[in-house]
């Protein structure tokens, strides 16, 4: 993600036009709400006209003033259900927009490929989601229907004024500069702050975010006062900018609310000698008086808005932002046609790989390989080798530098990627565990799947006996990350997950190494029985494990340095000949 140097800064209040393509939808609820809106800022003008009326008639026909009043309290009726209507409408419709906004957001990070979450952290796509979703729903659900109001209010009134006392309104007129420059003058700096302040925000809550989520380990190693000293510093600095962005505003209306009622008063004073030399009635007075505050009350509730607008436009921009970021990993235009299953045949022809956060290391250099459908190969060899690289790529999280990667001879560029995952079974290193039950976390595997199969696919990853053990059983809640089970626990509903998924590629990542001896058996055995007929890659520092692979595929530093049978490759008293020995004789024969 760009940094806050580099990120291009709000453009007044353009950046709000990014909300339209979600306001076009509701084009029949926007028009109801603002035909409304215009409805009611026309009562509240003719409202005045009649207070005028009263004040004039008094010396006239009792029965006529009668009437006045009469219209008086049903235009007053009026705008008090037509303000009712707004808000129900405009609340409605900001309601609408800012969960379409939630889900097209949600959506488009939720597909974003692991590239992506190398330049962001989570908690600031989480803040964008809430915080700054939060403040577009005060703009649409309130702020732009009162500003509109207010604009026809301004203008409207100005205009009764005008037929009321064109030299007074030409008074007024005068002091408009006035208003307007610091307006503009503080608005610009209050926008740059509005911004500087939602990013602050956004960097706290990624560092609550990641610190909240790693508790057990923060604790562990005592760092709970660091974490604080950070939070805490971070938490400041976007007080601090909300500070300078408040005084900012509160120095805006305090100007703009001086010099507006300054002028009304100056105005007055003129008025009320008019009145004096029957230049104007005391009603005219009256309703120029009224007018004078519907227009300078408009004019404050607009600099007041405008702060809202200014921050509302920040936020727009960087959801817009995360609307618009091009993944490093996209679909092809015309993807593949591909069967239902495939055979699992793969094949990596001088593939050469570096992550982007580490663009001086290559994670795998010219590897070529073939793999027969059906075929168990084993990747072993240090950390660092490129095992897991390997899945990274066969999942397509990246794509290969040079080379390409094939399932069934298609190269997986020419797939769509939500087609060409189906075709995989993934088990990580570390499982990761939903917080709903033990059930639908095995389910996950796949949606459709029944009870029955459930706990089949449970049976089969030796996890059904604890888990019937639990308090509800398949039911039971297992926490935020499975937080209430064991590390094999864990293990064995991450492995159940992926038998229920039935792919023909299956890719075991490390897959046994939290488990007992006796639930390693176990599940040694279901990944036996499931690999057959299934193409199978598996990951392991436990060379016990890969004896029975078809193939052993040695790597070190990103290539492929041997492969074999456990036989072959102990015979050549090579990388992996050196890692049997330190595992099976505790490094006594090196």
């Amino acid at each position: 993600m760009s940094s806050d140097a580099d990120r291009p800064k709000s453009k007044a209040l353009g950046s709000l036009s990014g909300l339209l393509p979600f306001l076009l939808p509701y084009r029949a609820l926007l028009a109801l709400a603002l035909a409304v809106l215009v409805i009611t800022a026309i009562l509240s003008l003719v409202l005045p006209l009649a207070v005028r009326r009263v004040i004039d008639g008094f010396s006239e026909d009792i029965a006529l003033m009668d009437k006045y009043f009469a219209a008086a309290v049903g235009i007053a009726a009026l705008l008090a259900l037509g303000t009712a209507l707004r808000f129900y409408f405009v609340t409605r419709l900001g309601e609408r927009v800012v969960a379409d906004i939630r889900l097209a957001v949600y959506t488009r990070v939720i597909g974003m490929s692991p590239a992506f979450y190398e330049r962001i952290m989570t908690g600031e796509v989480l803040s964008r989601l809430t915080t700054d979703t939060t403040l577009i729903l005060s703009v649409i659900g309130s702020s732009v229907s009162v500003a509109l109001r207010n604009v026809l209010i301004l203008f409207g009134g100005l205009i009764f004024m005008l037929f009321t006392s064109a030299k007074l309104t030409g008074l007024v007129m005068l002091g408009v500069p006035l208003v307007v420059v610091p307006i503009l003058a503080l608005g610009r700096r209050l926008r740059s702050l509005s911004r500087e302040s939602q990013d602050r925000i956004a960097e706290s809550s990624g560092q609550a975010s990641e610190t909240l989520l790693a508790a057990q380990t923060v604790q562990a190693y005592t760092h709970e006062a660091a974490s604080r000293a950070l939070f805490s510093g971070l938490t400041e600095q976007a007080f601090d900018a909300a500070r300078r962005r408040i005084k900012t505003r509160s120095v805006m209306t305090a100007i703009v609310i001086f010099m507006v009622f300054t002028s009304i008063v100056g105005v007055l004073w003129i008025g009320a000698r008019d009145v004096r030399a029957d230049v104007m009635s005391p009603g005219q007075l009256v309703q120029f008086v009224i007018y004078s505050v519907m227009v300078a009350g408009a004019v404050a509730a607009l600099s007041e808005i405008w702060g809202e607008l200014q921050r509302a436009s920040g936020a727009t921009e960087r959801l817009v932002e995360l609307l618009n970021l091009r993944d490093s990993i996209e679909d092809p235009e015309e993807a593949v046609a591909t069967p239902a299953r495939s055979k699992g045949a793969l094949s990596f022809q001088s593939v050469s790989f570096h992550y982007p956060a580490r663009p001086g290391i290559k994670a795998l250099a010219d590897m070529d390989l073939d793999i027969k459908p059906g075929e168990t190969i084993a990747l072993v060899g240090p950390s660092g080798a490129g095992k897991t690289t390997v899945f990274q790529l066969l999942m397509r999280f990246f794509d290969p530098d040079t080379g390409q990667i094939a399932l069934d001879g298609i190269p997986l560029h020419h797939m769509a990627r939500e087609t060409m995952r189906t075709q995989f079974a993934l088990v990580p290193q570390d499982p990761v565990i939903f917080a709903t039950t033990a059930l639908e976390n095995i389910r996950f595997g796949r949606p459709e799947a029944t009870d029955a199969e459930v706990e089949e696919a449970a049976k089969a990853a030796a996890a059904h006996d604890f888990l019937t053990a639990l308090p509800d059983g398949y039911g039971s809640y297992v926490g935020e990350r499975g937080v209430m089970l064991s590390g094999g626990q864990k293990q064995r509903i991450a492995i159940a997950r992926a038998i229920l998924r039935d792919a023909p590629v299956l890719l075991l990542d490390e897959a046994t190494s939290a488990l007992d001896a006796e639930s390693e058996r176990a599940v040694q055995q279901a990944v036996e029985k499931l690999a057959e007929g299934r193409t199978t890659l598996i990951i392991a520092h436990r060379l016990a494990t890969v004896k029975k692979a078809d193939r052993i595929i040695v790597m070190d530093q990103g290539r492929i340095v041997a492969e074999g049978s456990h036989a072959q490759l102990v015979a050549q008293d090579g990388l992996y000949a050196r890692l049997a020995r330190l595992q099976f004789t505790d490094g006594a024969a090196a």
